[in-house]
Formats: structure tokens, sequence, C-alpha cells
């Protein structure tokens, strides 16, 4: 049986203007350790607003074959972001079609949220 491998988006807090970027590196670490601890393979695309995140999400969208996508809030939960936050949904839809779409509530979950789908 092959193991499931899924995809997370969401925003590079190293490059967040006014963000400390250790707290939710450290998040995003533990969120890596569940997806080990669930034998789950996952790959980050950590993208930064203004240097071309369509084209690095399309580029890891492609690069394999995922059977699901996680969303992180950073993208999702800022209004300012939503006209970008859609152009993620589609191009997850247009460049995985297969994959289930799913939503964090931090990066500590995300192994949870892809569970959601992959049962």
């Amino acid at each position: 049986m092959a193991v499931a491998r899924v995809l997370v988006i969401g925003l590079d807090p190293a490059e967040i203007q006014g963000w400390d970027p250790e707290p939710v590196r450290a998040a995003m670490a533990r969120g890596r350790a569940r997806f080990d601890d669930l034998g789950i393979e996952a790959d980050w695309c950590l993208v930064v607003l203004g240097k071309n995140p369509e084209g690095a999400i399309v580029a890891a969208l492609t690069r394999e074959d995922y059977a699901c996508v996680v969303i992180g809030g950073g993208i999702r939960k800022h209004e300012p972001y939503l006209e970008f936050f859609e152009k993620v949904v589609n191009l997850v839809r247009q460049h995985s079609p297969h994959a289930a779409i799913a939503f964090n509530t931090s990066p500590e979950d995300c192994a949870d949220a892809a569970l959601r789908w992959l049962r």
C-alpha cells in the first residue's frame, strides 16, 4: 500500500514583517513530527508574498502526486489575502485535481487536517 503524501502550503514565517518567526517555526516542527508519527509523507511549500508565490506553489504541486493539500491559516484567515487564498485554491484544483483540500487551525494540526481526508 502506498503511503499518502501531503503538501502543506503556507507563508514563510521568516518573511512576515512584524512577526517573531520562532514560535511559528517551533509549531511547524511539532506539525512535521506529527506527520512522522502518523507515517504520512509531507512536503512544505512556504511562500513569500511578492516573490512569485504562485510559481512556487505550482512547482510544488507538480513535483509529486499529493493525496491532500493543506492550506495554512496565514493564507486563509488574513482578510487582505482573500484574493491570494482564492488563487491558491484554484491552483490546487488545476495542478493537483485529485487531491483533497484541507484547512488547519495551526501549523501543529496540519496532519490532523489531512487525516480528515486521508481516511
